[in-house]
């Protein structure tokens, strides 16, 4: 039974500004003895961030949501993931992540409600801002970009080692740049603390996090984004149970009827201005990691719409966690996975059949 109001923060931000590179470092923070939860949401539909997230994390549960806006869909599936979370963890500390191109609104107002009033105590929620994709009218001009803004407490803004570079190739001064932009939105009285993943969490950044959320007037709420499916797809679980559990065990059709492994699995979502496509390979498939690493730049260079590449591959060199978003790219080695899945976001519905052959001659053998 739940003795106490689970302190909450809610962690929003862009596409590829670094959300889920923060959560990790928050959750080495985690006090000895704590168990903290986290609940992911991401645009498309087989969810990664969960599988980066989940390496090297003891006390920690992770709960995923993927396939869509879990904002605009801020209703019954989000209440049961939040309420199942917290009845499997009961955890001392919520973290919520929802998709980059959500309305955190929503998920505020969920929270908010009566019956969450002693399960949930709302502390600040967090916007993170790469500074850089000021200059992209595609950023600054977003209605998404703009609400994560405005229902802020602290603005992050994160990946600032590589701001002077910038500044100086573009002869730009970003922290004015940001001010102006802040003034415009009338968000000046919002705090901006500065962060980069190199030089940890400041003392200043973890004193935020804990205080309460302030009384922010409600942005307008949006339509949810729609989602589009492979009809030929043959994943029959929901996009909810693409999380830790793989699709590549043995799992039950409708019909009682046993799902053997398949060799690959895709789908994709559309909504909000962009196009998703992410595949999910048997985990006894490996692939050549200079191949895969070649693909990715290939396809990064000959696909200008390109918002996000993200990837937990099972290859000849171990299992990489792969992350590019807008040019920079950054590869880490993990422990373990499930299998191997990739996600590709996009302001233009690509080709995908072309991207998938390419992936699959990646394949060893």
């Amino acid at each position: 039974m739940i003795v106490k109001a689970i302190p909450t923060n809610i962690i929003t931000g862009f596409l590829g500004v670094g959300k889920t590179s923060l959560i990790k470092q928050l959750l080495k923070t985690k006090p000895e003895g704590e168990t903290w939860a986290v609940l992911v949401n991401e645009f498309g539909e087989v969810g990664i961030d969960a599988c980066l997230l989940a390496a090297n994390n003891s006390g920690v549960q992770i709960r995923e949501v993927a396939g869509g806006c879990m904002c605009c869909a801020a209703g019954v599936p989000t209440q049961v993931a939040i309420n199942q979370l917290i009845a499997r963890a009961k955890p001392d500390r919520l973290l919520i992540e929802p998709t980059g191109l959500g309305h955190p609104n929503e998920i505020i107002k969920v929270l908010s409600a009566p019956h969450y009033q002693h399960v949930i105590r709302l502390q600040s929620t967090l916007c993170l801002i790469d500074a850089r994709k000021l200059m992209d009218e595609r950023y600054r001009g977003h209605d998404n970009f703009i609400q994560q803004l405005q229902v802020a407490d602290v603005i992050i803004t994160t990946k600032t080692d590589l701001y002077p570079e910038f500044e100086a190739l573009h002869d730009q001064q970003l922290d004015l740049e940001l001010a102006q932009y802040l003034n415009a939105l009338q968000l000046v009285d919002t705090p901006v603390v500065e962060h980069s993943a190199s030089q940890g969490l400041s003392t200043r950044l973890l004193e935020y996090l804990k205080q309460p959320r302030r009384d922010i007037p409600r942005a307008p709420s949006y339509k949810a984004a729609s989602v589009v499916s492979q009809p030929q797809s043959l994943l029959l679980n929901s996009a909810e149970t693409l999380g830790l559990q793989g699709v590549f065990a043995k799992s039950v059709s409708e019909d009682g009827d046993y799902i053997e492994p398949q060799e690959r699995v895709r789908k994709q979502n559309q909504g909000e201005g962009c196009f998703s496509c992410g595949w999910v390979f048997n985990p006894l498939q490996e692939f050549d990691f200079d191949k895969l690493m070649q693909f990715i730049s290939e396809q990064t260079q000959v696909n200008p719409t390109l918002l996000r590449v993200k990837a937990v591959m099972i290859t000849s060199d171990g299992i990489a966690g792969i992350n590019w978003s807008d040019g920079d790219m950054a590869v880490t080695e993990l422990d373990d996975s499930l299998d191997s899945r990739l996600e590709m976001i996009a302001t233009q519905d690509l080709d995908w059949d072309r991207i998938e052959q390419a992936l699959v001659e990646c394949l060893v053998g």
